[in-house]
């Protein structure tokens, strides 16, 4: 009887890829892309029986349909990619800092407090200069906290800076408490402290810093020593302590990085934007830019594309909101097609750093035959031509 052995494959098999050149990168995201807004036209003729390439172009409208939302897009664009460079050194170093919404927060209650201690008393450009410093030392010192208990006594960073995020809020609530006598709870617009406007857009200053913040943390990352060392102790913290860096040091100084940077958010959003304070005024930046520096893999150059991408369809769910309300297309359904097409696009990132290996067809079954070594494959009524070589060969020596 014939020996058999059952051979079982997986369907397929998922393995690390070897880089991919950028071009093809991007071509896979593009082909994400295209198959969301597939999947959210579908969505949208069975939900709302509208047009789909009407939603699309509210999605478009929302962005560039005017002077005004172009430039307000622009300069959200520049605040979200300005948190997105703040979180991204901390990343690099995988210091997972949650803590961007509360850095910002503490960096636009400090500027505000300039202007409610000192307003009456400096200059307006001398109170600027009070704003900015003391923006950029609350941030810094609201990362280092965390940055600290991380390096001497290894605390889990993420819990740490998250709730570092509702200690500043609730700051935030008590200040304007303490300002606003009437009990109200709500800051008006501050009279002082108005950063000044260029070419007469006030978006235009937030947009020109925020470009310059952006190429100035691209060298620093990809050219300075402090840089190289973020890289070393993100790809292996043992490897960074044997070639004798200062670990404590490199997560130290690398969060207050992160938080200067926020600070200056926060007093953009006090100074330049909003020109008041709430205890909402990061409006969720400090979680979206996680998602920006992510899908940029931590390039600064890339996270512009990324946080346009994120805008753009921010604001074009509130448009479609606008011009679909009768249609029953609510803002909450924009974000559900918003939802949808971040999907596509986080997911394939899978295929970008994997490959999906499928089996190939062959033979279930394989005779014990199979199995057996060349010299052991003897049976009854056939050749042995290994054997039989070996036999003219002791004969020959005779």
């Amino acid at each position: 009887m014939t020996e058999q052995k059952s051979l079982h494959e997986p369907l397929f098999h998922i393995s690390k890829r070897a880089a991919l050149p950028w071009w093809k990168a991007w071509l896979i995201r593009a082909a994400a892309v295209l198959a969301a807004l597939v999947i959210s036209s579908i969505i949208i003729v069975i939900v709302v029986g509208e047009n789909p390439f009407k939603i699309f172009a509210s999605l478009i409208d929302g962005n560039f349909g005017t002077s005004y939302k172009f430039w307000t897009m622009l300069e959200n664009v520049a605040l979200l990619l300005c948190v997105a460079l703040a979180v991204t050194p901390a990343f690099k170093m995988k210091f997972w800092n949650i803590g961007a919404e509360g850095q910002i927060l503490i960096g636009a209650l400090a500027a505000t407090a300039c202007i409610m201690y000192l307003g009456d008393s400096v200059s307006e450009v001398l109170l600027i200069v009070f704003m900015i410093a003391a923006a950029l030392i609350a941030g810094i010192i609201w990362a280092v906290i965390p940055a600290l208990f991380k390096a001497f006594f290894n605390t889990n960073e993420t819990l740490f800076t998250l709730m570092m995020n509702y200690i500043a809020m609730n700051l935030v609530v008590l200040f304007i408490n303490i300002w606003v006598t009437s009990g109200s709870g709500v800051l008006g617009v501050l009279s002082k402290g108005h950063f000044p406007v260029i070419a007469e857009n006030k978006s235009l200053l937030t947009v020109f810093v925020v470009a310059i913040v952006t190429a100035l943390m691209f060298v620093y990352l990809k050219y300075t020593k402090h840089g190289y060392e973020i890289s070393v102790v993100g790809d292996s913290l043992n490897t960074a302590k044997y070639s004798g860096m200062n670990v404590k040091k490199i997560i130290i100084r690398t969060l207050a990085l992160s938080g200067a940077v926020c600070g200056l958010v926060g007093v953009l959003l006090v100074g330049s934007v909003h020109h008041t304070l709430n205890s909402s005024l990061a409006d969720g930046r400090g979680f979206t830019a996680i998602i920006v520096s992510w899908l940029a893999k931590f390039n600064p150059l890339y996270m512009i594309l990324t946080a346009f991408l994120v805008v753009f369809f921010q604001r074009g769910a509130n448009q479609l909101a606008s011009d679909f309300y009768a249609s029953r297309v609510t803002e909450d359904f924009g974000d559900i097609i918003v939802g949808i097409i971040f999907f596509f696009i986080i997911g394939c990132e899978f295929f970008i750093r994997y490959i999906v290996k499928f089996r190939k067809k062959h033979k279930e079954t394989a005779t014990a035959s199979d199995f057996l070594s060349e010299g052991d494959n003897v049976s009854d009524g056939q050749d042995n031509e290994p054997a039989a070589l070996k036999d003219n060969a002791l004969k020959g020596e005779k």
